[in-house]
């Protein structure tokens, strides 16, 4: 499978990752992507940028190196009402938004609770891309995810830094497997992403690609191969003014 595009990624104003965004372009550039995504950890993220950063991106340029650039955030989902720590007149503005749990910024609940908060961030018209779903300190009820990211249009990550056996995440692997076996019999596209915090991971998915082989998981259904996926998919959420909007 040709990977085109790596949507996760952060450089080193969020805070614990270690490169310059010339740097992560050149990493992008030399791996031959097409499209970089750089969504810095939202403010609520210890260490991370501050709101004034994500209302400067127009003085970033969208192409470098021969890659498209996109620049957004890696919202942090604040309670089971789905709540992100971006205002929505920031959110309409970025070029792509992820929406992750993390447990500095939402304490894990019981199946119901995590489930609802998710659910409720999938519906949000501004968020993208639902990251890391696989992390099994936030149990999911993966049928009722893959269902609404379906009817919302919303894209569920695998997350090659979750499956990385040395990772703080808890069954990432058998987690990944169930929601891609739902995602295959329903028909719901997944996007592979590094979420590299270091250039050398950008453009790679050896543990993702992995999962995908065993799950025997449809290269059709898989945004990263074909762009026309990734901005119909992206097109149909509402209120968006980012580099899909036709």
């Amino acid at each position: 499978m040709n990977y085109l595009l790596d949507l996760h990624t952060h450089t080193l104003a969020s805070g614990h990752a270690y490169n310059t965004i010339k740097e992560m372009v050149r990493a992008a550039s030399l791996a031959g992507l097409h499209m970089l995504g750089i969504t810095e950890h939202a403010p609520k993220m210890p260490g991370t940028c501050q709101l004034y950063y994500f209302q400067n991106f127009k003085v970033l340029p969208r192409t470098m190196e021969g890659v498209q650039l996109l620049f957004g955030a890696e919202l942090n989902i604040l309670d089971a009402d789905g709540h992100v720590d971006l205002p929505e007149e920031t959110l309409a503005n970025l070029d792509i938004t992820v929406a992750s749990l993390h447990i500095p910024c939402i304490t894990p609940g019981s199946i119901k609770e995590n489930t609802r908060a998710v659910l409720n961030a999938i519906r949000n018209p501004y968020i993208n891309i639902i990251g890391h779903p696989d992390d099994g300190r936030y149990p999911l009820d993966y049928e009722a995810i893959v269902l609404e990211a379906k009817k919302y249009h919303t894209l569920l990550e695998i997350n090659n830094s979750s499956l990385n056996p040395q990772g703080f995440r808890k069954n990432t692997r058998e987690n990944d497997l169930e929601m891609l076996k739902l995602c295959k019999s329903y028909g719901v596209p997944v996007i592979v992403s590094s979420d590299a915090h270091f250039a050398g991971d950008v453009g790679r998915f050896p543990f993702a690609k992995d999962v995908l082989k065993e799950a025997d998981f449809p290269e059709n259904l898989v945004a990263n191969h074909r762009k026309e996926l990734l901005y119909a998919t992206l097109a149909q959420k509402k209120n968006r003014s980012g580099f899909y909007k036709f």
